[in-house]
């Protein structure tokens, strides 16, 4: 794919753009400071059209990183919703991936944000697997990054915000450095808590354990998926502090996220998660999350969000 390929127009404070036109002034405070906020959607083809996966519940995080970085939102939770539909509709896309961002332009340098606009954009994306075209089925090598999850005190771990991922980055170099696909980030106290851009699952003796949102991990809407899905199959979830060593004696493990969806892990520090294949339970999981998305199953948790569109499904 080129560059070309996804140059769609984007919503912009209210108004469709081009994608050159997309554009910031290098003293915006976002760009010396980093003080935005995003979110991550996914709108799939399905045999009904374009849907979006559980946007309502993406653009409340949305809205509530704005309020933790006192970034105060022109725009209701519904009109938010309805952009991001008619940013689908207007690029006539039958799938994509969507970034929402909202933040802080204007022309001043000093770390106080105070008088500078604060600037909304949906930006439509066509992204394929985020961890590789064969992770669902093959699973993924991942490594314990030397990096960790910010402490408690620091920043706020809940907002999925621009400089919190700064972190993440040095991760997901590192992981690649080191041959691995992706690295696995230790909290502020070396417990367990996320990799650099999904959530993680431990499955032991049946049982499903991930970290609390205690230990700095962002609170994953597609995290939570996974946890309603897991119980009505009568999976035990258990949020808790997880040690280290739980990486290295489960019998499955996955992450989860917008981007990644429902990833396998195989191998962590070269040591291999159970028989080093995709588990039961994690495949069960994802085959589940994936029909609903994708509109193969009953979306009896109304978690997807039509778009009208005339693009054939599934082109």
């Amino acid at each position: 794919m080129n560059q070309g390929d996804n140059r769609y127009r984007i919503w912009r404070d209210g108004k469709f753009v081009d994608w050159e036109d997309a554009t910031i002034h290098v003293v915006s405070h976002v760009v010396h400071y980093g003080s935005s906020v995003f979110e991550g959607i996914r709108c799939y083809a399905t045999p009904d059209g374009p849907a979006v996966f559980r946007l309502p519940d993406h653009m409340r995080r949305f809205a509530d990183s704005c309020r933790i970085y006192r970034m105060p939102l022109a725009y209701s939770l519904d009109e938010l919703v309805q952009a991001a539909v008619d940013t689908v509709s207007e690029n006539n896309l039958p799938h994509c991936y969507l970034r929402p961002v909202a933040m802080r332009t204007g022309e001043q340098m000093s770390v106080n944000p105070t008088g500078t606009p604060i600037e909304v954009f949906i930006i439509p994306r066509t992204w394929g697997r985020y961890l590789g075209d064969e992770a669902l089925s093959l699973g993924v090598d991942v490594g314990v990054s030397t990096w960790r999850r910010a402490a408690p005190d620091t920043i706020p771990a809940m907002a999925k915000a621009g400089g919190n991922y700064l972190g993440s980055t040095l991760t997901k170099m590192e992981a690649k450095v080191n041959d691995y696909v992706e690295g696995i980030m230790l909290d502020s106290f070396g417990f367990i808590s996320e990799g650099s851009g999904e959530n993680l699952f431990l499955i032991r003796d049946g049982k499903m354990y991930t970290a609390s949102v205690g230990s700095g991990i962002l609170h994953g809407i597609t995290r939570d998926s996974v946890m309603q899905i897991a119980r009505d199959m009568g999976i035990e979830v258990i949020e808790q502090s997880l040690p280290r060593e739980m990486l290295y004696i489960c019998d499955e493990m996955f992450f989860s996220g917008t981007a990644a969806e429902i990833t396998p892990i195989r191998s962590v520090d070269r040591i291999e998660v159970g028989p080093g294949k995709p588990g039961p339970i994690t495949l069960a999981i994802q085959k589940t999350y994936m029909d609903i998305a994708t509109g193969q199953a009953k979306d009896k948790y109304g978690w997807l969000t039509k778009v009208p569109s005339t693009v054939a499904a599934g082109k």
